[in-house]
């Protein structure tokens, strides 16, 4: 039996607009403000775009993130 490598596997995620970003500090906050409750997060400034677990919901999603002043689409 093959095992899985952490590297070589990725779990399903779903992936939202993020509006409001100005920088890469952003991104940063809303990456740490999700980890605090819990959910591991991927934020790119670039991109305006969160990238989060499958299971996640956007009503949770919004409450961390809306009172930082950012919207989730």
């Amino acid at each position: 039996m093959k095992r899985l490598d952490s590297t070589t596997y990725k779990l399903p995620t779903k992936t939202f607009s993020i509006k409001g970003m100005h920088c890469s500090s952003c991104a940063s906050l809303i990456e740490l403000e999700l980890e605090d409750v819990g959910i591991k997060a991927s934020c790119s400034y670039p991109k305006q775009a969160l990238e989060v677990d499958e299971n996640i919901d956007k009503e949770e999603l919004k409450k961390v993130i809306q009172p930082l002043g950012y919207d989730v689409e």
